[in-house]
Formats: C-alpha cells, sequence, structure tokens
C-alpha cells in the first residue's frame, strides 16, 4: 500500500535565487535600524500588550489636542518618530510572522513525508537483510545504530520493531 503523501512541493533556482536576493534585501534595508535584544534585556523590556497600546494611542491623540499640557522634558517630535515606525514595524512583523509560519508548517509536511518514507525504506532494509540479500545486512547494521534507544529494562532496543 503507498504510503499518503502530504505535501510535494519544489522550488526552481530562479526562484531560490530570487528569494536569497529578496531576503538579503531585507536584511540590508534592516541594517543599522535593528536591535538584537539578550534573552535578559528582552525580558526587562517585554512586549507591549494591546491594553497599553491603547494607552499610547490614546495618549498620542490627546497630546494632538492638547499640545500645552505635554511636559517640557518630553521629545514628543521623538515619540512621533518612534510611534510611526512602531506601526511601519508592526505592519511587517506580522507579514514577516505569517510567511514564516507558512514556512515552518510546509517544513513540518515535508520533514513528515520524509521521515515516513525513511522508515519505510529501513524496514524493507531490515526484511532484506533477514533474506540475506547483497549488500542488505550492511545498509541495515549501519541504520540500526540510529533507531537504539535505552530503556528502563534493557540497554538498547530497535525502536521500529
Amino acid at each position: 500500500m503507498a504510503l499518503e503523501n502530504l505535501i510535494s512541493i519544489n522550488f526552481t533556482e530562479e526562484e531560490l535565487t530570487a528569494l536569497d536576493g529578496h531576503l538579503s534585501e531585507i536584511r540590508n534595508i534592516l541594517e543599522g535600524k535593528t536591535i538584537n535584544l539578550t534573552p535578559d534585556k528582552r525580558q526587562q523590556y517585554g512586549r507591549i500588550a494591546n491594553q497599553n497600546k491603547l494607552i499610547v494611542d490614546k495618549a498620542k491623540n490627546y497630546m494632538e489636542q492638547h499640545p500645552t499640557w505635554i511636559p517640557n522634558f518630553l521629545d514628543k517630535e521623538e515619540f512621533d518618530r518612534d510611534y510611526v515606525a512602531r506601526k511601519q514595524i508592526e505592519d511587517r512583523v506580522q507579514l514577516l510572522e505569517n510567511l514564516a509560519q507558512q514556512l515552518l508548517d510546509t517544513k513540518t509536511l515535508l520533514d513528515h513525508d520524509n521521515y515516513t518514507n525513511s522508515l519505510t525504506f529501513y524496514r524493507m532494509v531490515r526484511f532484506l537483510a533477514g533474506e540475506n540479500e547483497p549488500g542488505a545486512k550492511t545498509v541495515y547494521e549501519d541504520m540500526k545504530v540510529l533507531f537504539k534507544k535505552a530503556t528502563p529494562t534493557t540497554d538498547t532496543q530497535d525502536s521500529t520493531e
């Protein structure tokens, strides 16, 4: 019985070259404009939650309506630049996250297909080794070590059996 193939795709060399070129262009545009925080710093600053976005939006709106209420030590021009840049970045992050998830999901299905087919091949090689097919025992012995796992009751066990 044939195995179910969950996905079948391929990229031409031209498509991969174009994709890599566009990714390189994105990297070049972002160079010097983005920051890589350490995990500690990322935790320190956190992410602005939806409720806090509403606070920022409301404050911006009121600052526009009542500019005389803005403290002298608050740089409103910098606030506005940060506000616009954050929105510009957020829109692109959402798009990139969506694309990244599509790539990850596609890779997951490809990984599943490859692993399932590899197990089928291994089982056939194991069968052929038992039937003394020339060369099959060598391939089986080489692959068999990849399926060994330690268990509490035995030292090793073939996990495909």
